[in-house]
Order: C-alpha cells, then sequence, then structure tokens
C-alpha cells in the first residue's frame, strides 16, 4: 500500500477512463467541509448546495462522457442524523449524474466487506480512506495489486445487488 494525498485522490476522481465506484460504511464522517453544513442543517437553515458545485460539475461531466460513478451507503437503522442529513445532500449529486444506493447494514450480514471505505478507479486502482473514531479522516492508502482491487469489485458488486437507489430509499 503506497499513502497519498486529498490533492492526489481528487485527481483521481477527475481522471478516471471508465468507472469510479465508492463504497461508504460508516454511519457518521466529520469532513471539514461538512460539518458546517451539517451545524445549518441542525439549525433548521437552508442549504444552497454551492459547497457542492464542483463535485457535482466533476460527476456531471464524468457521466456526459459516458463514464459511469456509482456510490452505495450502507447505513443502519435508524439513521444516525449525519445520515438523515446527508440524504438531502445527495439529491444534487443524484441529479449531477452519480447513481447512488442506500442499503441497510443489516441487508449485508452475510457479505464480506473491506475493512474500510474505499474507492475503485477502472476496475485497476483501489483507494481506501482512513478515519478516526470521530469520523475525520486521517488518510487515504492505494494499490493496483489484483487480488486487492478483485476483492474490492465483487463486495461492491455484491452490495450494489442489495442497494436501493437513492430517490427510492426510505430509512426504516
Amino acid at each position: 500500500m503506497q499513502e497519498i494525498t486529498d490533492d492526489e485522490l481528487t485527481e483521481l476522481t477527475g481522471s478516471f477512463k471508465h468507472s469510479m465506484v465508492h463504497l461508504e460504511t460508516r454511519d457518521a464522517y466529520g469532513t471539514e467541509t461538512e460539518l458546517p453544513q451539517m451545524a445549518k442543517w441542525r439549525a433548521g437553515e437552508p442549504d444552497d448546495f454551492e459547497w457542492l458545485r464542483g463535485w457535482c460539475e466533476k460527476m456531471g461531466n464524468h457521466v456526459s462522457a459516458g463514464r459511469s460513478a456509482r456510490r452505495i451507503k450502507i447505513v443502519s437503522e435508524p439513521l444516525s442524523d449525519y445520515q438523515r442529513w446527508a440524504y438531502g445532500v445527495f439529491t444534487p449529486i443524484v441529479e449531477a449524474g452519480e447513481d447512488v444506493r442506500w442499503v441497510p447494514r443489516r441487508s449485508v450480514s452475510t457479505t464480506c466487506i473491506p475493512g474500510n471505505d474505499y474507492y475503485l478507479f477502472d476496475d485497476e486502482r483501489v483507494v481506501f480512506l482512513h478515519y478516526a473514531g470521530t469520523g475525520l479522516n486521517t488518510g487515504f492508502t492505494t494499490t493496483t495489486d489484483r487480488e486487492v482491487v478483485e476483492m474490492c469489485s465483487t463486495a461492491f458488486e455484491k452490495v450494489w445487488a442489495l442497494s436501493v437507489p437513492h430517490s427510492e430509499y426510505k430509512s426504516a
């Protein structure tokens, strides 16, 4: 495994050739970008989603060019406050073209899933995302090892088959 920077991950999300998949397994995250937005949500303030513009444009460009971007959110039910907030945040992302799906954690009990969230680019490179217990990102590692790539691809497709499209997901 090789450590990479946030900038290198940003480059990968902008330069994949065919496909990007992203598996999220945590009930809460705490990125520097999201925390202020979530605080506004808790206070009942509206979100103009301006802070998401760059990601939405990037996803829209990929989809317009014929590339696919898929994400699965494995969640505990009832949803955490973070995931209830995130549900609304993902509407403009889905509208931009990223195919986001949700799956209750209980539905994947018998599915082997890697121990960390990850991106898989073009079925060639995996980037694992590492987090502190608070949900703050602590780093990224990457590999092109075929066994690891295959493990992540297989896990993603198994979970994808159990997932529900964003617009159809209704939490328990």
